[in-house]
């Protein structure tokens, strides 16, 4: 039975209360509730915290995640920031926010869980498994099945930045239509991985839709509006907040069914010209790789016509890094007109709420 942390009646009753572990949410209120996973070596109890907001009226089920990788706390800041908008006083429906899915990860500054697993790729797990099985299994059955729809927030891995991105398994279909009102600068459309979230909330019948922005341990102020904005967008297109709860973008996603990673010719030191958002054409220079003393120097080329939405940030590399990802783009444009616009859009987006700037 999950513990009771806070709750917070804004409006009377108007609909059944939102049942979760153990605790009943009113219409109209929000509760924090600690799932329990287990104890520490210590005796310290672990939770998975979730905060229920139930709207007044109905409405879908929505779930917003961060941190299933524990280093990447660009997702934790969204999830905040989305839980002070007074927009929610408005909701239909109900919102599910776990903004720290790996909490190990998340204390020791790791993707990964204490016994090096990857949570990512212990889906659906089990509550008979390992660490990160019976954490998968727990989100799995008491959050993501509970829900219609749900967002998951990550970074690009530690030592790489990636352009904001929507990441869905089809240019088909319900999730390809909330990727497009979320107004990421790209959709990358891949296919579902075994052991993945997204893979498991799929075989559930629960369409999830993965935001990939900034980098690992740090904040990026654009990534983060862009996914503050893109739930909300969302959230208005599902029908849970009134449309004066944020404007949609008016520039459409650049669109993506296939990209790559360019890696490194050879170990040594790297100079990149070229960064997360920029064209490239096929055989444009991104950098050249050269030996400590400077007698060799190898240039590294766009392998293809694209738009760079991912950049290692290390200058020290090893033959076969991964330095930069490519994305190919479906139809005709402007792509770096786009993302231009795009980050004048970000840039002049208002963000707060007039009572949460100090």
């Amino acid at each position: 039975m999950g513990k009771q942390s806070t709750q917070k009646k804004t409006r009377p009753e108007t609909r059944p209360p939102f049942s979760f572990g153990g605790t009943d949410v009113a219409a109209g209120a929000r509760a924090t509730v600690d799932l329990p996973i287990g104890v520490l070596s210590n005796h310290t109890p672990m939770t998975l915290p979730v905060q229920v907001v139930h709207g007044r009226s109905d409405g879908p089920v929505l779930f917003v995640s961060a941190a299933v990788h524990g280093d990447e706390v660009l997702g934790i800041e969204i999830i905040r920031r989305l839980l002070q908008r007074r927009a929610l006083k408005s909701l239909m429906g109900t919102l599910m926010a776990v903004p720290i899915v790996n909490a190990l990860g998340f204390i020791n500054h790791s993707r990964y869980l204490p016994d090096r697993r990857d949570l990512n790729r212990s889906f659906p797990g089990s509550d008979r498994g390992s660490l990160a099985g019976m954490i998968a299994d727990l989100f799995l059955s008491e959050v993501v099945r509970r829900c219609d729809f749900g967002i998951d927030l990550h970074t690009a891995a530690l030592h790489r930045t990636n352009l904001p991105q929507i990441r869905v398994s089809s240019v088909k279909g319900r999730g390809f239509d909330l990727a497009g009102a979320f107004g990421a600068p790209a959709i990358l459309v891949s296919a579902l991985r075994e052991g993945s979230m997204r893979k498991a909330a799929s075989d559930a019948g629960v369409v999830v839709l993965v935001y990939e922005g900034g980098q690992a341990l740090r904040f990026d102020e654009l990534a983060i509006r862009a996914g503050v904005l893109g739930v909300l967008r969302v959230m208005v297109q599902m029908g849970m907040l009134p449309s004066t709860a944020t404007k949609p973008s008016r520039i459409a996603s650049l669109v993506s069914t296939a990209s790559r990673w360019e890696r490194a010719p050879q170990g040594g030191l790297f100079r990149a010209h070229k960064t997360i958002g920029d064209v490239v054409s096929k055989g444009d220079p991104l950098g050249i790789v050269s030996d400590p003393f400077g007698d060799t120097e190898t240039p590294v080329e766009s392998p293809t016509d694209g738009i760079i939405v991912g950049r290692t940030n290390l200058p020290t590399v090893n033959r076969g890094d991964a330095l930069f990802h490519i994305a190919e783009l479906m139809g005709p444009g402007d792509p770096r007109g786009k993302i231009n616009a795009f980050e004048t859009e970000l840039t002049l987006s208002p963000l707060f709420d007039e009572d949460e700037i100090l």
